[in-house]
C-alpha cells in the first residue's frame, strides 16, 4: 500500500479523538476527522483535517466512511459512550464499533482500537499485585458495569473479524479541563472521601494517550495485540493528591480511610449491594481502588517511546501552567 498518509479517527471532537487528531496533524498525516454533532474551530483552518460527519449508531454510515477507505492507512476508534448506561453503549459503543467494522471491509487500513483497562477482572486479584496484559479478563456478558461490559464486547467484535488490531487499553485519562478522576474516592458534600492511598494510580496524559495512539497506527500488530496504556511515571493517590492541593487549593477537606476495612464494608453490604452506589459494590471498589501496580513493560517494548515530563509536570500543564 505504500507509505502511510492518511489516519481516520472517530469521536475526533472528543477528549482523546481531539488530542489524537492535534498528534497525528503535529506528525504530518493527514486526518478523516470523524464527528457526530459540531466540528472543532481549529479544523477549519487546517487543510490537513478532512472534516466528517458522521453518526455510527447509523449502520447506514458505513457506506460513507467506505468510501475513505482505500486511501486510508489506520483508523483510530475513539468514539464511545463514556457513561454507565447501557442502552447509550449499545448504541454509541457497540452499534458505533459495527458501523466502523463494516466500513473496513476488504480494506487493507489497520485498526487501533480505544479500549480500557476496565475489562481487567480485579476480583481475581490481590491489593499489591501487579495488572499486566496477562492477568484475567471480567467474563463476557457477566462483566461489573455497563461500561465494562460495552469494552469488552467492543474487544470482542474487533477481534472476531480475524483483522489485526491493536486492542489499547488506557487507564485514567487526564488532561486540560479534566485533571480530577473517579479513582480517588468519593464526595460527601464539600468533604472527599479519598480511600487508600497505596499502589500506583493507572493514569494517562491525553497527550500521552495521543502518541501513543498515532505510534500504534504506524505499527502493524502480529494478529490481535493488547497493550495497557499508563504513564511512565505513576502517582499514589496521596502524591496525586498533594499535588492537586498544592496547584489548585482543593479539595480542601480531605478524610482518609484505608482500603482494607472499606473493601470489608462492601462485604457487609453484599445482600443489599444492588440498591446501593458503586463504592458501596466489592466488585467496582476493587476495580476503582484497589492498591495495584499498572507497569507499561509491554507498550514500551511493542511501541518504544517515553512520555514528555513526570506527573507533576504534566498536571501543571493540564491546569495551565508550563512544563
Amino acid at each position: 500500500m505504500g507509505e502511510m498518509t492518511r489516519i481516520l479517527i472517530t469521536g475526533a471532537n472528543g477528549f482523546v479523538g481531539r488530542a489524537a487528531v492535534a498528534e497525528a496533524r503535529k506528525q504530518g498525516f493527514e486526518v478523516i476527522a470523524v464527528y457526530r454533532r459540531q466540528p472543532l474551530p481549529e479544523w477549519a483552518v487546517d487543510n490537513g483535517v478532512i472534516q466528517q460527519q458522521a453518526d455510527l449508531s447509523d449502520p447506514a454510515c458505513a457506506a460513507l466512511l467506505h468510501e475513505h477507505m482505500d486511501r486510508v492507512g489506520a483508523v483510530i476508534h475513539a468514539a464511545a459512550h463514556m457513561g454507565g448506561d447501557a442502552a447509550q453503549h449499545a448504541e454509541d459503543t457497540l452499534c458505533g464499533t459495527q458501523t466502523v467494522l463494516e466500513a473496513m471491509r476488504g480494506s487493507n487500513a489497520q485498526l487501533v482500537l480505544v479500549s480500557s483497562v476496565a475489562v481487567y477482572d480485579t476480583l481475581k486479584l490481590e491489593p499489591g499485585d501487579t495488572l499486566t496484559e496477562d492477568s484475567p479478563l471480567e467474563e463476557l456478558n457477566h462483566a461489573r458495569d455497563p461500561y465494562a461490559e460495552a469494552k469488552l464486547q467492543q474487544e470482542h467484535l474487533c477481534v472476531k473479524t480475524g483483522h489485526p488490531v491493536w486492542l489499547m487499553r488506557p487507564g485514567a485519562v487526564y488532561g486540560p479541563g479534566r485533571t480530577w478522576h473517579a479513582l480517588m474516592g468519593f464526595w460527601a458534600w464539600k468533604l472527599h472521601v479519598q480511600i487508600n492511598s497505596d499502589g500506583q494510580l493507572p493514569l494517562v496524559h491525553v497527550e500521552h494517550l495521543a502518541q501513543t495512539l498515532v505510534s500504534a497506527a504506524q505499527a502493524t500488530p502480529k494478529g490481535t495485540h493488547a497493550l495497557n496504556v499508563v504513564d511512565d511515571d505513576l502517582p499514589t493517590r496521596a502524591r496525586f493528591l498533594a499535588a492537586h492541593r498544592k496547584m489548585t487549593g482543593w479539595p480542601r477537606m480531605v478524610l482518609p480511610l484505608p482500603f482494607g476495612p472499606w473493601l470489608a464494608l462492601t462485604r457487609i453490604l453484599k445482600p443489599i449491594s444492588g440498591k446501593l452506589p458503586g463504592l458501596l459494590k466489592e466488585p467496582v471498589v476493587r476495580a476503582r481502588l484497589m492498591p495495584l501496580n499498572y507497569p507499561n513493560t509491554a507498550l514500551r517494548a511493542a511501541l518504544g517511546g517515553a512520555d514528555f515530563a513526570c506527573f507533576e509536570n504534566m498536571l501543571s500543564k493540564s491546569l495551565g501552567g508550563q512544563i
